[in-house]
């Protein structure tokens, strides 16, 4: 397992952080894995489940006689309707879209994304994975490693997530026979060494034989796998850190600017009945915004970067969050920075740490390498017009090429000028506006953009920064 940062005592307080803090996780697996009955495990055992909705879900499971009498004489349910809410789910008994779920634990607050399995629904997969800090993956126990399982794992690797949890399900239906579990284990680890998941330090992967239907290592761990001594599921989520805390001290700071505040006296009158005075905010003026990596200290000199001009370096001079003032505030904070010299900031700009400890200055570039999670049925062809949303900007693109798609059989590049719905693939794309660019593998934030349809505003893609080939210089325009 990755080694577990913690935030600042400073930043924690100003986050509202404690002992139970926030984290992101999400399922994936093949069609029929688990999945939903898995989270409504989770859900149930943990207590996060109301009575209403408890006895609602009871009642749709005796209407379709599922299970007869479970322990102890009480009606079994099905779990899986705790999160298929829609009702072609229901009826089709299926994941279609991503079901969002929130619960809590003594340890830890979470929110959970339980993604859909089936091949056409593998763009939802990646927007649940996108912003997670871990990804359960299914497998069922009987089945093994398929090709959806693999298309998973490289999507989990594309988007350097954190923490990746495979769960081989359905233990129960093969005697919990530990050699079965070996054997898969054995072909998950060869299938993440084959796709690089740990190369980077940072991505974790860990392998624990659960059954969804009956609870076993789900939240306790199981009498009847006495072979496994590992932590059952939900203890392994509860402990595992999350992506912001283990990647803040690797990160320079990175904060693209959403809005400039600028009141001049023109405050909300609540505000003004509350007390707030006035005068102290007639010349006040911020940058508001999210914070995408790393931390920011009052005191500290950073560098104002807008595409087309030479960077400029400036100090902080305060931070504002939530109505009061915060010394230090850290990625994923969302606050207002107040600067020493009045430059001209505006929507689209980026403040990022200046010196030796904000590592490289990223430098604006007009191409985009890219890795691309093809999202619509839409196919991509060259010479395309696109749009390109990198952070709070947006700008017009030319796809100039597409370079290869991923093999999910061997994972390598094979040659394509075309990609189709679900496929991943490298292109290249001309930017009618330079943008600062950076390295998805070192930058998970600032280094990915999404690809939109110009036309009806629909999102075409994920795209993940690569770095420049470096074959034709003379076609890269950097600022």
């Amino acid at each position: 397992m990755s080694t577990t940062a913690t935030v600042p005592e400073s930043a924690a307080a100003s986050l509202g952080l404690s002992s139970a803090s926030l984290f992101r996780f999400a399922t994936a697996g093949s069609v029929d894995d688990g999945k939903s009955t898995l989270v409504g495990r989770l859900l149930h055992d943990s207590k996060a489940i109301l009575s209403d909705q408890l006895d609602a879900v009871a009642r749709t499971s005796a209407d379709r006689g599922f299970g007869g009498a479970g322990a102890a004489g009480v009606q079994a349910i099905d779990l899986a309707l705790l999160t298929d809410g829609l009702r072609a789910e229901r009826e089709q008994g299926i994941t279609i879209d991503v079901a969002y779920r929130y619960f809590a634990t003594d340890r830890r607050s979470f929110i959970l994304a339980d993604c859909p399995g089936h091949v056409q629904y593998t763009k939802n997969t990646v927007t649940g994975a996108s912003t997670a800090d871990a990804v359960v993956v299914l497998i069922d126990a009987r089945k093994g490693v398929l090709e959806q399982t693999r298309r998973h794992l490289s999507v989990l690797q594309l988007l350097r997530v954190a923490h990746v949890v495979v769960a081989v399900n359905k233990i129960d239906l093969v005697d919990f026979s530990e050699d079965v579990f070996r054997g898969i284990e054995a072909d998950v680890q060869m299938v993440g060494r084959e796709l690089g998941l740990g190369a980077d330090g940072i991505t974790d992967l860990l392998v624990i034989p659960v059954s969804a239907l009956d609870g076993d290592n789900v939240v306790d761990r199981s009498d009847r796998t006495p072979w496994y001594r590992g932590p059952a599921l939900l203890e392994v989520l509860e402990t595992l850190p999350a992506a912001d805390e283990l990647e803040s001290h690797l990160e320079s700071f990175r904060f693209p600017v959403q809005l400039v505040i600028r009141p001049q006296g023109a405050l909300a009158p609540d505000a003004v009945a509350g007390g707030l005075d006035v005068e102290n905010y007639r010349d006040y003026r911020a940058y508001a915004g999210q914070i995408t990596e790393g931390s920011v200290q009052v005191g500290d000199q950073v560098s104002v970067l807008t595409p087309g001009q030479a960077p400029r370096t400036t100090t902080v001079t305060g931070i504002d969050f939530a109505g009061r003032g915060l010394t230090e505030a850290v990625a994923p904070q969302s606050v207002a920075l107040r600067l020493a010299d009045e430059f001209d900031v505006a929507r689209g700009d980026t403040i990022a740490a200046a010196g030796p400890a904000g590592g490289e200055i990223p430098g604006s570039s007009a191409d985009l390498y890219a890795a691309l999670c093809w999202l619509s049925p839409k196919p991509l062809r060259e010479g395309a017009k696109v749009l390109v949303k990198h952070g709070t900007r947006t700008v017009q693109a030319l796809v100039r090429n597409v370079t290869g798609k991923l093999d999910l059989a061997n994972f390598q590049l094979e040659p394509t000028s075309t990609l189709e719905l679900n496929d991943i693939g490298h292109a290249q794309l001309r930017l009618a506006a330079p943008l600062p660019l950076e390295n998805y593998l070192h930058h998970r934030r600032t280094g990915a953009f999404l690809v939109i349809d110009p036309q009806d505003g629909n999102t075409l893609a994920a795209g993940l920064v690569k770095d420049h080939p470096g074959d034709h210089e003379d076609e890269r325009y950097s600022i």
